[in-house]
């Protein structure tokens, strides 16, 4: 191959950040390759669902605040670009006992920057809106300017934004290896065909420690279910009814929720626990456990009674769990030309335009973005 045939960036796992990424990295000119083992958007990753939540006052951290603002602004440039509805502003609401350090650390992050959220119990959530039955000492949140992503439609807005400015998108290919020459640039080998780029990005989600074999990552793929529930119209439809998270008063069980988009039922699904797995197994299984529908049948039978109706659906989806469930995204220890990102544990999809944005700034700049330091894989051996 010739020198015309070099990508400056050439991005392996075109999902979430990686198309993101792609969208973001042709904007800067840069010559681009887009290659993934499938064609997102698709029902084998941690897309697929109709529906993300998007949150700023995070009790993960505050870290991540600053991190979730960009995020929002540039899914509502997404917006505006591709004259889709990515985002509805419905509001975040979460709620959980009194003494939960989640929530509480939720409002804090709000309080430290200055963000607009309304401090509740759980008596005036139940009043505000009726779908709600938590107990009246629980503490809670408001989120006004927060809501949902449709992800899905975003991730094929940035697909369409990518190869209009002149991306090369190569679906349903799986690279089988890569690795850097004498000149450091890198070669990516794929059954058939062999791509040259002088940087890489590995957005590979569940497949991350199989193209990153020679790095100890500490995530496990992990098969999570989530479920569609008649819910009223009138009530729970998402111009009268929040996202939401809810922690149960054990402290040891997390659920997630989305109203009644279009006519489609309300959206639940339990945040922890799941069944590791081999990625490549995945299936759309939910059912297989008595558990994928009891777990969510429990959240809706103590705290949004009204919704546990009939199973319209159920969905298996993967999360990819790292052992503290923060991101891991750093530069590879053989390659300081290859950087990855994985490891999103549930709670990645909403950074995915501003994770994006900032990889495809550290390949271009040759070292990794300010913001995504706090992510660096060193963070398990400086223990």
């Amino acid at each position: 191959m010739g020198e015309t045939s070099v990508f400056d960036i050439a991005i392996i796992g075109a999902g979430s950040v990686g198309m993101a990424a792609g969208a973001y990295a042709t904007k800067e000119k840069a010559k681009t390759l887009l290659i993934d083992a499938y064609d997102p958007p698709h029902m084998k990753g941690s897309h697929h669902g109709d529906t993300r939540m998007i949150r700023q006052a995070y009790g993960e951290g505050r870290d991540y605040v600053r991190l979730a603002k960009r995020a929002q602004f540039l899914w509502e440039q997404l917006a505006e670009e591709s004259g889709e509805t990515i985002l509805e502003k419905v509001g975040v609401v979460g709620v959980g006992p009194a003494h939960s350090a989640f929530v509480r650390e939720s409002i804090a992050s709000a309080k430290e920057n200055d963000l607009h959220v309304e401090v509740l119990t759980g008596e005036e959530i139940n009043k505000r809106w009726k779908g709600f039955t938590v107990p009246d000492d629980y503490i809670g949140y408001y989120e006004p300017d927060t809501g949902f992503l449709y992800s899905e439609k975003a991730i094929e807005a940035y697909k369409k934004i990518a190869i209009h400015h002149g991306a090369t998108y190569i679906p349903n290919t799986k690279v089988e290896k890569f690795y850097p020459n004498k000149e450091d640039l890198i070669y990516i080998e794929t059954g058939t065909e062999t791509y040259i780029a002088k940087k890489v990005i590995v957005t590979a989600g569940a497949y991350a420690k199989q193209l990153l074999q020679h790095i100890d990552l500490p995530i496990v793929p992990t098969r999570k279910c989530f479920a569609f529930f008649e819910a009223a119209e009138g009530t729970y439809s998402k111009e009268h009814f929040p996202c939401f998270y809810i922690e149960d008063e054990t402290e040891t069980f997390g659920a997630y929720g989305f109203p009644n988009v279009n006519g489609t039922g309300l959206k639940i699904g339990r945040d922890d626990g799941g069944v590791a797995i081999a990625p490549e197994k995945l299936t759309q299984d939910f059912g297989t456990y008595p558990s994928d529908e009891a777990d969510l049948r429990y959240f809706l039978e103590r705290y949004i009674q009204g919704a546990n109706n009939t199973l319209k659906e159920g969905k298996t989806c993967l999360y990819t769990n790292s052992a503290d469930e923060h991101f891991i995204i750093d530069v590879d220890p053989q390659c300081e030309h290859i950087f990855y990102a994985c490891g999103f544990s549930g709670h990645g999809f909403k950074f995915a335009s501003s994770i994006g944005e900032a990889l495809v700034k550290s390949a271009l700049e040759g070292k990794l973005h300010t913001t995504l330091e706090m992510f660096q894989l060193e963070r398990f051996t400086a223990r």
